[in-house]
């Protein structure tokens, strides 16, 4: 039932949900879609999307939406938190008319930004949409600006840049969304959100939508929300419940081989997450090398390369993607069995977000983590915010168990200067005679042992043959002979 919070900064409406208790909200009772206002094309879009009744997020968010109120939201992975956004978006902008204005949804990463233009074309029944976001020209995305796009989707950095090139102004601005805002702040995004927020009309809708709910809402306070209403739904910032967790207490050396054997005996789809970019290629070399389909996807990666990955994994190319976090955020790739934790995040809601890209909409999944020592630290973190021990797995040993081909190893670099091998003055006499300087040819030399003196050619030959020592011609000689030569 809805209940109020203290903790809730003065001016807020906080509404929580739980999945144990039924809320008393006439919208979070709603069965269906029709018994919300919304216009005839908007029930014909939604019946071709798929969709037949409101997830619990949903429910309790598109009608004060509807209403112009300014919203707060936050449910886990997979819950529809995308549709409960851009529902009363579309019918808004739909009611208006002509001049109705336009709506900004911001995403954090580029992907994201691409899976809600994608919904937005689903839902949009005739309205205009442009997607902007980085890595791409700047010339395409000038003309469908030009256009006057009624939804504008973009990342945070490329509509900063069209603003100082003047290809977009944010006067007619009447909603706009955050998706994933907590992200956003994580990401170091602040200074392109305050420049935003600075170009954007005083009067407009704000709706923030996140997977987790900060518990200081000071920085979401101060983006000049309104009365916002906070609607959080079912548990925050924990993984889904049908995901199976579990951990391998493993050093960095044991990660690669460990991998290998696990996505060659758990079949299915997998997504694995590393921490930085370079380990992302490494570990991608590594299973291409030992025979699976596998694709990598981070921000070095050129926008077509990193579209091309994710399509591929999402139409089954390859079966295995690794990632960095940036696939960590509302990434909806349907049925990933299996999510393998590389390298441990650094904080405790990347892990709740990478883990949450499996056992998406009460399907089940498995989230496996790797765990060197010096990342027990972040696991005891972990541990600590989802209030229970992961189970401990004992790697497995060789022969216990079917292993992919280990992966392919540089050969180790030439040395080219090695130290000398100490001689034992014992042992020199064991050995053949040795030439000594002044001395018969073949004459003992036991006064001056060999790891005393100079090494000479003469150490190397023959007892009795002569040895010849040329001499280096003269810089004369050299520039004479090429002049002969020419």
């Amino acid at each position: 039932m809805a209940t109020c919070s203290a903790s809730v900064p003065k001016g807020f409406f906080s509404v929580n949900l739980s999945s144990s208790a039924a809320p008393s909200t006439p919208a979070s009772s709603v069965p269906t879609f029709e018994q919300f206002p919304l216009s005839p094309k908007t029930f014909a879009a939604l019946r071709a999307a798929g969709y037949t009744a409101p997830t619990p997020i949903q429910a309790a968010t598109i009608a004060p939406a509807l209403s112009g109120r300014d919203v707060i939201g936050a449910a886990q992975t997979g819950t529809g938190k995308t549709a409960a956004f851009m529902i009363p978006l579309i019918e808004r902008l739909r009611a208006g008319g002509p001049d109705a204005g336009c709506a900004i949804v911001l995403a954090p990463t580029r992907e994201l930004a691409e899976q809600i233009h994608g919904w937005a074309r689903r839902l949009r029944a005739g309205l205009k949409t442009a997607l902007v976001v980085g890595g791409v020209a700047y010339g395409p995305q000038i003309g469908a600006l030009r256009a006057k796009p009624a939804i504008i989707v973009a990342t945070p950095g490329r509509l900063v840049d069209h603003l100082e090139r003047k290809t977009i102004a944010l006067g007619a601005v009447r909603v706009f969304v955050l998706d994933e805002a907590d992200r956003m702040l994580d990401m170091g995004f602040k200074p392109q959100l305050d420049k935003i927020m600075r170009a954007l009309p005083g009067e407009r809708q704000t709706l923030l939508f996140s997977a987790t709910m900060p518990p200081d809402l000071g920085a979401l306070a101060r983006m000049h929300l309104r009365n916002p209403v906070k609607v959080a739904v079912g548990p925050q910032a924990v993984p889904p419940p049908k995901a199976a967790q579990d951990v391998y207490l493993v050093a960095n050396g044991e990660k690669t081989p460990l991998l290998l054997s696990l996505v060659a005996t758990n079949p299915g789809n997998v997504l694995v997450f590393a921490r930085t970019k370079h380990r992302t290629d490494r570990v991608m070399r590594s299973l291409c090398d030992a025979g699976h389909a596998a694709q990598r996807l981070h921000s070095n990666r050129t926008q077509q390369q990193r579209r091309e990955a994710l399509e591929g994994f999402r139409r089954g190319r390859y079966r295995i993607l690794v990632a960095t976090d940036i696939a960590a955020r509302g990434i909806d790739v349907a049925d990933i069995r299996h999510v393998i934790n590389y390298d441990l995040p650094q904080t405790v809601e990347d892990y709740v977000h990478r883990v949450g890209r499996t056992a998406r909409a009460q399907a089940e999944g498995r989230a496996t983590s790797f765990a060197s020592p010096e990342e027990r630290g972040q696991l005891h973190a972990i541990e600590r915010h989802i209030g229970k021990a992961l189970p401990r797995q004992a790697a497995p040993r060789r022969g216990e168990a079917p292993r992919a081909s280990e992966p392919k190893t540089a050969p180790a670099p030439a040395v080219r200067h090695r130290a000398p091998r100490p001689i034992d003055p014992a042992t020199v006499r064991s050995h053949r005679p040795l030439r000594s300087h002044g001395d018969g040819v073949g004459a003992h030399h036991h006064a001056t042992p060999r790891h005393d003196r100079p090494v000479s050619l003469a150490d190397f030959v023959e007892p009795g043959v002569a040895v010849e020592h040329r001499r280096r011609p003269s810089a004369q000689a050299r520039r004479a002979r090429r002049g002969r030569r020419s």
